[in-house]
């Protein structure tokens, strides 16, 4: 019998279905049934709903449901049900995402050659061998936009005749380097928008150096006459550098004459060369250019900015540049160049682009705020900006940075140092924030089996009312990524460097954001993302949870170095703040001395959608058994990396019992337990998937990294 308020009735076809207040689900138009069953994962919609009555059995296999399938990163998605999905819907299928999927096997992967009208696959981060690529993509003959790895032993003289003709027809190629290739490169004549990611390391596991040059018969590349969009992106090393120096040299022979997007993303220093020097020349006579990003080195004078045509640029990174903000901005706006479109702006490690021209200045000085309101003034439109990395400081008595900013009314992504927060606005009028709502009862928070409710929760302290950073965020109500990242911060897991780095104070600036800075953060609804480093003036953590009560949008969270070194005083906060996080789904900490104890799990088992943990911890302890109990509760875990001060023993002993207690039943399970000083760090790092290299494992700021829209 139907409990209250629910009853049971048929649809017309003998299925019974529930219906929930008087409302029939199936009585809704199929319009609107299409949209909420697009809402659900791929695999649940054609294994389990399209099993629940017949109406739903036809809508789930509606061709607007199945012509896009995104797996991308689906943990549930076990090789079974990826096997069965592919059966059912092999012949609507035109999009397949399959981007991080590392725990599938190649037989599973093998089965896409099954979707024969497919016109976009994405493989990167699947295992794919020569042979495996050549009789997938012969199948494929629709072929138009390919991403995949090219990893050791790859071999383009195993691609069959089928497979080529398949790939002369693709307009779109993602690469993913780990080894000196060109990979499928060769082959595609007809590209359009060409992606290259260069993972690839100095030296082998076993010491052994490695060489870039290519081997020989793999340098035909074609001109590509028809590419538009070009997109390098480096990891450290001399080899990547190597590699994309020989992709380039084939550009520079003859420009395409519509190309539009040219960017290159390299850490450290990437010095200019003939080729790439000639490869710019050209591209100032040939091509008007909409999305720019260049390596620091290669600009190094006011010359190639007057040179380079931009006419309405999209997306434009000056990432790590030296040039003062006359020779730079100054430059860009004052050329007659229509900004309006200008989208993402990437400034990051540009100390001197908001100051005065003046021969002696240091990057600690105060900002020029003519160049950023002339920025402001003709960036309007503003979507992605990028200001952290280094010191931006106000004038006493002048408009300040978060003043200014705070006319960018359609920024939906924002990086800043900490130190540019710090600070009220001059002239404020006073205005009182209203007050959140704080839990002050035992009833307010929820409960933890087996715990009793602490009472008390400190209250998260109000912001000034001349506070500019709270000016700031009440101006961006529709920010979804933020990133308070100090201008003197380094990870203790940089990307692809060694674990042990001298940390340098934080800024004396920095001195003054806290727990009323974070806060404020609270004002946030629609925040998606965020990420606090190096914010020294944090004493009981009491700002934090005042984001978890009211940015219930929340979905990463990157927490580093919040108050003073050696103390961990904002863990109540954090635990108290957890219990409320409960769309939270990557979680990033990083603290010296911290304490992995079993409350800290208790809390974060509460986190009812986490998939992704990453503890960074100099000197750092944990306890195995929370570790273990968080796991067996936490039942979306799939990442699991803990780094802290422990004993090689006991990080080994922790991550095979992980391992031998929840892989079966979890197949993309990935744990990694070591010691975060141990010589053999490197090593494991080489073992974990790309997929959480960058969005994990590793510290770095992800605005305007690239252009939106630029894959998928």
């Amino acid at each position: 019998m139907a409990s209250s308020g629910q009853d049971v009735c048929s649809d017309g076809d003998g299925d019974v279905s529930p219906t929930v207040g008087g409302t029939h689900l199936l009585g809704f138009s199929d319009e609107i049934l299409l949209h909420i069953l697009s809402h659900v994962p791929s695999t649940d919609l054609v294994l389990s709903v399209r099993l629940t009555c017949r109406k739903l059995a036809a809508l789930c296999l509606d061709k607007s449901l199945t012509h896009t399938v995104l797996l991308h990163k689906d943990y549930e998605a076990s090789e079974d049900k990826v096997k069965q999905l592919v059966k059912e819907i092999c012949r609507d299928v035109r999009q397949l995402d399959l981007t991080g999927c590392y725990w599938l096997s190649g037989a599973a992967v093998e089965r896409v050659g099954r979707c024969r009208g497919l016109v976009k696959v994405n493989l990167s981060g699947c295992p794919l061998t020569s042979l495996r690529l050549s009789k997938v993509l012969s199948a494929l003959q629709q072929l138009r936009s390919l991403a995949i790895d090219v990893n050791p032993g790859f071999d383009a003289g195993q691609l069959s005749g089928e497979c080529r003709a398949t790939l002369s027809r693709v307009r779109e190629l993602k690469q993913t380097l780990f080894t000196p290739s060109y990979g499928v490169v060769p082959c595609c004549s007809r590209l359009e928008k060409l992606l290259l990611y260069f993972e690839i390391l100095d030296r082998t596991r076993e010491g052994a150096v490695l060489s870039g040059q290519l081997m020989v018969g793999q340098s035909n590349v074609p001109h590509y006459q028809h590419l538009r969009v070009f997109y390098a992106r480096l990891a450290p090393g001399y080899i990547n550098q190597e590699v994309v120096r020989l992709y380039l040299a084939v550009l520079s022979d003859r420009t395409p004459e519509h190309l539009h997007a040219f960017l290159i993303a390299a850490p450290g220093s990437f010095a200019e060369s003939g080729a790439t020097r000639a490869l710019l020349e050209s591209m100032a006579r040939r091509v008007a250019l909409d999305a720019l990003q260049l390596p620091r080195l290669w600009l190094n004078g006011a010359a190639l900015l007057q040179q380079l045509r931009l006419c309405r640029p999209v997306h434009l990174s000056f990432s790590r540049c030296a040039l003062p903000g006359g020779h730079l901005l100054r430059r860009v706006l004052h050329a007659g160049r229509d900004l309006r479109a200008l989208a993402s702006l990437n400034l990051s490690g540009c100390a001197h682009c908001l100051g005065p021209d003046v021969p002696a200045r240091k990057a600690e000085d105060d900002i020029d705020c003519s160049v950023l309101e002339a920025l402001v003034a003709a960036c309007g439109g503003l979507r992605h900006l990028n200001l952290s990395a280094a010191h931006h400081h106000s004038a006493e008595g002048g408009r300040h940075l978060c003043q200014l900013l705070a006319c960018l009314r359609q920024l939906r992504s924002l990086a800043l140092p900490v130190c540019a927060v710090a600070g009220s606005v001059a002239g404020a009028v006073p205005h009182t924030p209203p007050a959140p709502p704080v839990p002050a009862a035992p009833a307010a928070l929820p409960r933890c089996p087996g715990k009793k409710v602490r009472v008390g929760a400190p209250a998260a302290p109000t912001p000034p009312p001349t506070s500019a950073f709270w000016a700031l965020l009440r101006g961006l109500p529709f920010l979804e990524r933020l990133e308070l990242i100090g201008s003197n911060f380094s990870s203790a897991m940089p990307r692809n460097e060694p674990a042990i780095r001298n940390s340098l104070p934080p800024c004396g600036r920095a001195q003054s954001v806290g727990d009323a800075e974070v806060a404020a953060v609270g004002q946030l609804a629609f925040l998606r993302h965020l990420t606090l480093a190096q914010l020294p003036g944090v004493l009981t953590g009491s700002g934090l949870l005042r984001v978890g009560l009211q940015c219930q949008q929340l979905q990463s969270l990157s927490l580093a170095n919040l108050g003073t070194m050696g103390k961990v005083a904002y863990m109540a906060a954090l635990a108290d703040m957890l219990r409320h996080c409960q769309r939270l789904q990557d979680l990033r900490l990083e603290q010296p001395y911290f304490s992995a104890n079993a409350q800290f799990f208790q809390a974060l088992s509460q986190c009812s959608s986490l998939q992704r943990l990453c503890l960074v911890s100099r000197s750092g302890t944990l306890q195995p058994e929370a570790v273990l109990a968080f796991v067996g509760r936490c039942l979306r875990l799939v990442v699991c990396h803990l780094f802290t001060g422990e004993s090689l023993a006991t990080c080994r002993g922790l991550q095979h019992s992980l391992l031998r207690s929840f892989q079966e039943e979890r197949p993309a399970l990935n744990v990694v337990i070591f010691p975060l000083l141990h010589e053999g760090l490197t090593d494991v790092i080489r073992d974990v998937p790309m997929v959480h290299l960058d969005e994990i494992t590793l510290f770095k700021s992800r605005v305007a990294e690239e252009p939106p829209n630029l894959w998928w």
